[in-house]
């Protein structure tokens, strides 16, 4: 903890600039927006207001299993299968993240999912972009910059995936910025897509792949090995490929250090990004073996030995959080400060499908906007103590 943190506890964690690169579209619907759309599309609901079905999300969602959490994405994906509410429900999930302060994020979904009532995966996608870049240029208008780009997710249980990644590689200059594998993980291994997978490594096209949440080390490999992921998604029981060891420290003090296996090692030293959800890996019992708080969560083990961890807040509406809610949780848990949360979100940058010279300028300006917001801060809790002084 620095020696600044409690003046940089004053800091609005909503005002800092953020990067999202695990947040499922499908995931982020408005309670009221399915409402609206409901009816038309056919889908019944469990709950008639905004309030309520939010709640039904949150409680249905947080049951510690992923395949019980994935049930709750009947109805969102039941009322995103045309391109007005596509394209709605994308225009809203941007304007939700410019509330939040986020500057750049990736917007994960599976549009084989979204083919129901005649959209072919191409015109779905396009109905996304359309959203996307309606909320991107009212925010210019605004004078507020954000990017976004997609990540098209195959669902890994099914076999549409060779046609996902052709999809992903046409429209990489249109929007379209890596590939992922969703959906149940246990049992069904990267191996089994490995056309799609050797189509994009041929392409040198980025891979994100969920790993290491529902499965092991061997779900990790299979990532890391035959999709040749330079993230995985959630990643965190790759902390079981952790042991310690206490050894004698100073004044016979024990230590507790700890030791990385094969697995662990590898995505460390090659600095292979986390994509850590913290609210969500609670909800699915991704880290059930480690604990069923926040505190217990592996992330702070993983994040202060050295693994390039990165913090999204994966389902917004079904753990009913946002990004700045998954940071606020880290610094309440862990007692993270300013300069921990800069390093989250510097990471992130540096782990995102930009660029190098935009990676550079992204960073550059996150930078700057913590060094001001703190600057303030501080300013603005020097104030705070001498009105206090001056009342005394």
């Amino acid at each position: 903890m620095s020696e600044n943190s409690a003046r940089e506890r004053t800091l609005d964690i909503r005002d800092l600039p953020k990067v999202s690169l695990h947040d499922h579209l499908d995931g982020g619907l408005r309670p009221s927006t399915i409402i609206d759309l409901a009816a038309g599309a056919g889908v019944s609901l469990p709950a008639s207001t905004p309030e309520a079905l939010g709640e039904w999300f949150r409680e249905s969602a947080d049951s510690g299993s992923l395949e019980r959490y994935l049930e709750t994405f009947d109805i969102t994906i039941g009322v995103m299968q045309n391109a007005a509410s596509l394209t709605r429900v994308a225009r809203e999930f941007v304007e939700d993240l410019i509330d939040d302060g986020v500057v750049y994020a990736e917007v994960r979904w599976a549009p084989e999912q979204h083919t129901s009532q005649g959209l072919s995966m191409a015109e779905a996608v396009a109905a996304v972009q359309d959203g996307i870049d309606e909320a991107v240029q009212d925010a210019r208008d605004a004078d507020v910059d954000i990017e976004v780009g997609q990540i098209l997710s195959a669902m890994r249980q099914n076999t549409n995936s060779f046609e996902v990644a052709e999809l992903a590689l046409q429209l990489r200059d249109a929007g379209v910025v890596g590939f992922d594998l969703a959906g149940p993980e246990d049992g069904f291994p990267a191996s089994d897509h490995k056309n799609a997978l050797d189509l994009l490594a041929a392409n040198l096209f980025p891979v994100t792949l969920h790993a290491g949440e529902a499965a092991g080390l061997l779900s990790i490999q299979s990532a890391l090995v035959d999709g040749r992921a330079l993230r995985l998604g959630h990643g965190v029981r790759l902390a079981e490929d952790l042991s310690t060891e206490e050894i004698d420290g100073d004044d016979d003090d024990a230590v507790t250090i700890f030791i990385a296996g094969t697995v662990a090692t590898w995505v460390r030293d090659r600095g292979i990004a986390l994509e850590v959800c913290p609210s969500s890996n609670l909800q699915t019992g991704a880290t059930a073996a480690w604990g069923s708080t926040l505190d217990e969560h592996p992330v702070d083990v993983l994040f202060r030995t050295g693994f390039n961890v990165t913090i999204s807040p994966d389902n917004r509406l079904m753990s009913g959080t946002t990004l700045s809610d998954e940071l606020a949780l880290l610094v309440e848990a862990f007692d993270y400060d300013a300069e921990d949360l800069l390093e989250l979100t510097l990471n992130a940058v540096e782990a995102s499908f930009l660029g190098l010279d935009e990676r550079r300028d992204l960073a550059e300006l996150i930078a700057d906007a913590y060094e001001d917001l703190i600057e303030d801060a501080e300013d603005d809790a020097e104030d705070t103590e001498d009105d206090a002084e001056e009342q005394d």
